[in-house]
C-alpha cells in the first residue's frame, strides 16, 4: 500500500472548510500533500489559468482570512508569507491533476476527489440534523434568557451561543459541518440522542467517539 493510501479520509475532511457556500481546500494545503511547494503550485495554476475560473479558484478576502486564523484553519497569518492564499473547489482539485503530473499528484487526487464526495454526501444525509441543533441552541439560550434576569449574563449567553449558529447558517462565513458535530457528541457528559430517517456508517462513527460513560438513543 503506497503511502498516499495510508492517509485517512477523515484526515483530508479535516482540510475541507465552506467558505462562500461552496467546500473550498487551501492551497498550501494541496501543496504539501502532492509534496510541491506552493509557489509551484501557483506558478503551474497561473500558466494554465483558463483552466481555473472563478468557481473553480478563488482569493481569499483579509476578512476571510482572519476568520480561518480564528477557526485555527490557518496557524497566523505570518504563516501566509504576507499573500492571500488562493483555495480551489472539487472542481478546481479536479483541474489541477492537468497541469501537476506526477505518481504522487495522480494519487492523492484520487484520495482528495473521495474526500469531497464523502464530505458533500454526509452535509447533504444530515442537514436535518444541524438544523435540530440549531434548534437545541436556541431553546437553550432561551431558558437561560428566562431563568437569569442578570443582563451581564444574559449577554454573556448570547455570545457563546453566537459563534456555532453563525458557523452553521450566515452566509460566506467558514464551517466545518463534520468537526462541529464531531466536537458536539465529544463534550457530551450524560446521554445523546438522534431522531433522523437516515443514518449510515460516517454517523455511527462519529458517535463511536463518545465517553464510555455517554449513552447513546439512536
Amino acid at each position: 500500500m503506497s503511502e498516499c493510501n495510508l492517509i485517512p479520509i477523515e484526515s483530508l475532511q479535516k482540510m475541507i472548510f465552506t467558505i462562500r457556500g461552496v467546500q473550498v481546500m487551501l492551497d498550501k494545503d494541496i501543496a504539501a500533500l502532492y509534496e510541491v511547494k506552493p509557489i509551484r503550485l501557483r506558478e503551474q495554476v497561473q500558466r494554465n489559468i483558463e483552466r481555473f475560473p472563478d468557481d473553480f479558484m478563488f482569493q481569499l478576502t483579509e476578512v476571510e482570512v482572519d476568520f480561518m486564523v480564528s477557526q485555527n484553519a490557518i496557524p497566523s497569518r505570518k504563516n501566509l508569507g504576507g499573500f492571500l492564499p488562493y483555495v480551489f473547489t472539487e472542481q478546481g482539485v479536479a483541474g489541477l491533476s492537468g497541469v501537476l503530473r506526477s505518481a504522487r499528484a495522480a494519487q492523492m487526487h484520487v484520495n482528495i476527489m473521495r474526500a469531497f464526495v464523502e464530505m458533500r454526501r454526509f452535509l447533504s444525509a444530515n442537514t436535518t440534523m444541524f438544523e435540530r441543533i440549531e434548534t437545541v441552541e436556541k431553546r437553550q439560550l432561551s431558558f437561560e434568557i428566562k431563568a437569569n434576569q442578570n443582563f451581564e449574563k444574559v449577554f454573556m449567553a448570547l455570545e457563546t451561543a453566537a459563534p456555532a449558529k453563525q458557523g452553521i447558517f450566515y452566509d460566506g462565513q467558514i464551517f466545518d459541518a463534520y468537526t462541529f458535530a464531531s466536537e458536539l457528541i465529544r463534550s457530551a457528559k450524560k446521554s445523546l440522542v438522534l431522531i433522523d430517517n437516515y443514518i449510515d456508517d460516517s454517523v455511527l462513527n462519529m458517535f463511536s467517539k463518545r465517553s464510555k460513560n455517554v449513552s447513546a438513543d439512536l
